[in-house]
């Protein structure tokens, strides 16, 4: 009966129409997350975290679904909840995800968490991810996170393809030093004129500090 296609649409109608209530039963929200329908366990998860009242048994579960495009959602929703920081290692853990988008999706909730025990992943994923949109997202979470220690990996991105590079102009935002400066100039003349102007962006005038 679970899986029957009307039963599911049905599910998912309550379920949109219950976003925009004031007030809604939780409980009966909460059965739709052993729904066998990717969708409804969605659509019941965001209204649970929309509220702040997602446990953390209930958020482990979202973290570890079997659909890769629920714990793709899950991870956006962590991180724009400010979620327990408990769960943090299950994020981590979720850097090695088969499916790219998923490992995109925590390298960005490991950044907007600042989760400075996810660094040497994060900075193993910006050098070696087979995948530029992982690449990028991890670059993105370095710069977040700021530490002196992704200094080189942010650097050695500047030898990436064209997306990568920008991203890692955007992020070099977040470190100091001459090595920085350096840079900065050089990517200042690089082939791709979004990169110079993402440097520019930085520093409009050229002047530095």
């Amino acid at each position: 009966m679970a899986n029957d296609p009307t039963l599911a649409k049905s599910d998912r109608d309550y379920l949109l129409a219950a976003r925009h209530l004031d007030t809604v039963d939780l409980e009966r929200v909460r059965g739709f997350l052993t729904s066998n329908d990717d969708r409804t366990r969605v659509l019941a998860r965001r209204i649970l975290a929309a509220r702040r009242v997602m446990t953390d048994d209930e958020w482990t579960s979202a973290l570890t679904d079997s659909s890769s495009g629920a714990r793709r959602d899950a991870l956006e929703w962590f991180a724009r909840e400010e979620s327990d920081v408990r769960l943090l290692p299950l994020v981590r853990g979720l850097l090695a995800d088969s499916d790219a988008l998923v490992c995109e999706a925590a390298c960005f909730a490991l950044g907007e968490l600042g989760d400075g025990d996810a660094l040497d992943a994060l900075c193993d994923i910006a050098r070696r991810h087979e995948d530029p949109r992982c690449r990028e997202a991890a670059l993105g979470a370095l710069g977040a996170l700021g530490d002196p220690r992704a200094t080189e990996t942010v650097i050695a991105a500047l030898e990436d393809k064209p997306s990568v590079r920008r991203r890692a102009v955007v992020a070099l935002a977040a470190f100091e030093g001459p090595e920085v400066d350096a840079a900065l100039e050089r990517a200042r003349e690089d082939r791709d004129w979004q990169v110079r102007a993402a440097v520019d962006q930085l520093d409009p005038h050229g002047l530095g500090e």
